[in-house]
């Protein structure tokens, strides 16, 4: 019945729904950023802060796609421009630092057996950040569906990177806060930093050809 709703929008309308969500994506992941980094120097979480630090990286990636949908929304052109390209090359470039910084702050807590006080806040944060992407992935994958747009149907599963990252930080939060065995966050930031990593890399690939996504979707 959902799904009848969406195919019955005109394309106009799908295109308001598709802005929406590109900002509501932006604004969720600089409030996200916000809270993570705050409660993960707080609790001294680097976990639950390199997440912070994750999504105002993925704030730049939204710019890129609000950018995207303007350009199809004009143009019908599924083709990158510069903007994006050049987008895409900075986003990329932040994710290979952030792995970088991760991995290193990571080597100086296990070294220094530095242990967070708490990671309470990594569990709640994981949990709606969850909720958010899940909700965002349906509905950017109707309306690209519903305007057969590649590009956007893309983006909807590219998403998919954003529930991973979730679904480490709400595991070794919430099995540090039960159990409170040394290096599990550790554990979860180095499992940040290898995700981190591979958005480097599909940014880097993506900016180079026009294919959609290499993030487990073609």
């Amino acid at each position: 019945m959902i799904k009848d709703f969406f195919k019955q929008l005109t394309t106009k309308r799908l295109y308001r729904i598709a802005f929406a969500l590109a900002i509501a994506t932006i604004i969720y992941n600089v409030i996200e950023g916000v809270v993570s980094l705050y409660f993960g120097y707080e609790g001294e979480s680097l976990t639950l802060f390199g997440f912070g630090i994750d999504s105002f990286i993925e704030t730049l990636s939204g710019i890129g796609i609000y950018h995207m949908i303007t350009r199809i929304s004009l143009h019908g052109l599924e083709r990158r421009d510069e903007f994006e390209r050049t987008a895409l090359r900075v986003t990329g470039t932040a994710f290979y630092i952030l792995a970088i910084g991760l991995i290193a702050g990571d080597v100086i807590r296990v070294f220094t057996n530095t242990q967070p006080e708490t990671t309470f806040w990594g569990i709640i944060v994981s949990i709606i950040s969850i909720i958010a992407m899940f909700i965002m992935l349906w509905a950017k994958l109707e309306t690209g569906k519903a305007l057969n747009s590649q590009s956007i149907i893309a983006d909807a599963y590219c998403t998919k990177v954003c529930i991973y990252m979730s679904v480490v930080l709400l595991v070794s939060s919430g099995l540090y806060e039960l159990t409170h065995l040394p290096y599990i966050d550790a554990v979860g930031t180095a499992g940040l930093a290898y995700f981190s990593f591979k958005e480097g890399k599909e940014c880097f690939f993506k900016a180079k050809t026009d294919n959609h996504c290499g993030c487990g979707h073609d």
